[in-house]
């Protein structure tokens, strides 16, 4: 019999499983309260955590958010790495794209196999702590590649490295997007993924003046910065899955996101489906695999770009405009955020969506610095697409919500696809030219905002309108809320009196 990691729907509730625990629904000082046990929870129990407030979130999402500046300082790290192994080993553009398709092609693997199977089984403590640990050894193998100068045993490391930060992924942006009210999901997951932004944006710069300022040492060769750099994130990593094993985190469960898609039924029209009915989701997928690849494969040659059109630029000089343009995107995201708070997120992401397209057709076609002015700007508008178009793409999956992250998590593998095809279109034809590979996976990505607002607009501006962890146990008219209610003092008192609606498929 073949493992299959859930991807069935086997670890998932029905709706006759949460029906029958909604009689009696624990609180959200109930779910709080158990968050310190550090057990495992089955997916298919409602904790009550559905209804957990924007004050009751802000330790748990403040702790996981720790994680998104880690990735985002890795992420920042990989692209000047790219640019080293160049200089140091000889290698083509296309070849040191290498490092992102071991990187990325993690993301493509774990997701949908272990990491999948691991949130759905043992929920978010769990998986964090698992992928902190991968992280951790595959920062750790960096040593031994280093040593050997093995451009391939890089690219292996890299790859337990990406293991590890997808299994990190898997778990950290649905639990931000679900661990409070769903009023606020676009603006959480922008706020905390600020942060990993803010991670990239230092990473280039200390690894041009600090961590990788002697790399190649005196014979050209050396790589031992890289190697202690390592070093340092592996202790880092370990000291943090400690951490995390006495965090409060609270389990949101697939029964609890079902239970909460009940609570809103009267502004959203939620219906449960099977997955493979949840068209959205994989639109959503799609755009997000080609949005990531060529938002990959721009950060990764932007400095090869940066001093293709303005030759005086050197490696040091372009490596500074990339922390520029990295800045400008942290901005974006802080920026998206807050204007969240007062627009649509389905109207933010197309105008953002939009930019992008703008100024990479304005990068190809200019030269100097103008093109370098305007490929930063590319970077600015990227910047709230990815959290987006997660959450937007996880709304209305109640019981799915678990394994459809694990989709959309995995599309961020376009990273692997995207990187090779701009290196070879640029050792043939230059970077510049080699832009219009991200444009094309713009243009498909910008389908995707277009979709929503003219179809499924009613159904978002619904979550936004929801009151559920605000000032109210359930939405008024919503499915729980039109059946017989006798309500005690709090949420865990409320005996609802259920008729089954949907039934599993």
């Amino acid at each position: 019999m073949v493992f299959r990691f859930g991807l069935g729907g086997e670890q998932e509730p029905t709706m006759e499983d949460i029906h029958a625990q909604q009689g009696r629904r624990p609180s959200a000082v109930e779910a709080m309260a158990n968050n310190r046990r550090r057990k495992s929870v089955s997916d298919k129990v409602v904790t009550g955590a559905a209804q957990i407030t924007t004050r009751q979130s802000m330790v748990p999402v403040a702790l996981v958010t720790i994680l998104f500046f880690m990735w985002g300082f890795a992420y920042g790290l990989l692209d000047v790495l790219n640019k080293h192994f160049q200089e140091v080993s000889n290698i083509s553009r296309a070849e040191s794209s290498g490092l992102q398709g071991a990187y990325f092609g993690a993301y493509f693997i774990g997701p949908l196999t272990y990491s999948g199977w691991i949130v759905r089984k043992f929920g978010y403590r769990w998986t964090f702590i698992t992928g902190l640990c991968i992280y951790g050894v595959g920062a750790l193998l960096f040593w031994p590649s280093g040593v050997k100068r093995s451009f391939g045993g890089f690219c292996g490391s890299m790859f337990v490295v990406g293991s590890g930060l997808s299994t990190l992924e898997t778990s950290a942006n649905p639990f931000i997007a679900t661990c409070g009210p769903p009023k606020w999901s676009e603006l959480r997951l922008n706020l905390s993924q600020a942060f990993q932004a803010i991670g990239t944006v230092v990473a280039p710069v200390l690894a041009s003046y600090v961590l990788f300022k002697n790399v190649g040492g005196e014979n050209g060769k050396s790589l031992q910065s890289v190697q202690w750099v390592y070093l340092g994130i592996a202790c880092f990593v370990f000291l943090l899955a400690v951490v995390f094993f006495f965090a409060p985190i609270p389990e949101v469960t697939d029964a609890d996101m079902a239970d909460q898609a009940e609570m809103t039924t009267a502004a959203t029209g939620y219906e449960d489906k099977p997955l493979r009915k949840q068209y959205t989701l994989f639109w959503g997928v799609a755009a997000q695999f080609c949005y990531v690849g060529s938002q990959v494969a721009i950060a990764g040659y932007f400095i090869n770009y940066a001093t293709e059109v303005k030759p005086s630029l050197t490696s040091a000089q372009g490596s500074n405009q990339l922390a520029i343009a990295q800045a400008l995107f942290a901005i974006g995201r802080f920026t998206a955020a807050i204007a969240m708070k007062f627009l649509k997120p389905r109207l933010i992401l197309l105008t953002y969506m939009t930019g992008v397209i703008i100024f990479i057709a304005a990068a190809i076609g200019s030269h100097s610095n103008a093109a370098i002015a305007m490929l930063s700007l590319v970077l600015f508008f990227e910047s709230c697409i990815f959290p987006t178009i997660f959450t937007l793409s996880l709304r209305g999956l109640g019981r799915h919500t678990k394994r459809g992250a694990s989709f959309l998590v995995s599309s961020v593998s376009g990273g692997a696809v995207f990187p090779p095809m701009l290196g070879a279109v640029a050792d043939a034809r230059g970077t510049r030219i080699a832009m219009c590979i991200p444009l094309v996976g713009f243009l498909i990505a910008w389908s995707f905002p277009i979709y929503l607002n003219i179809f499924k607009a009613k159904e978002l501006d619904g979550f936004r309108q929801s009151r559920v962890g605000i000032d109210a146990a359930f939405d008024k008219d919503s499915r729980l809320g039109s059946v017989s209610v006798e309500t005690g003092k709090g949420f865990g008192e409320t005996h609802l009196e259920i008729t089954p609606t949907n039934k599993s498929v």
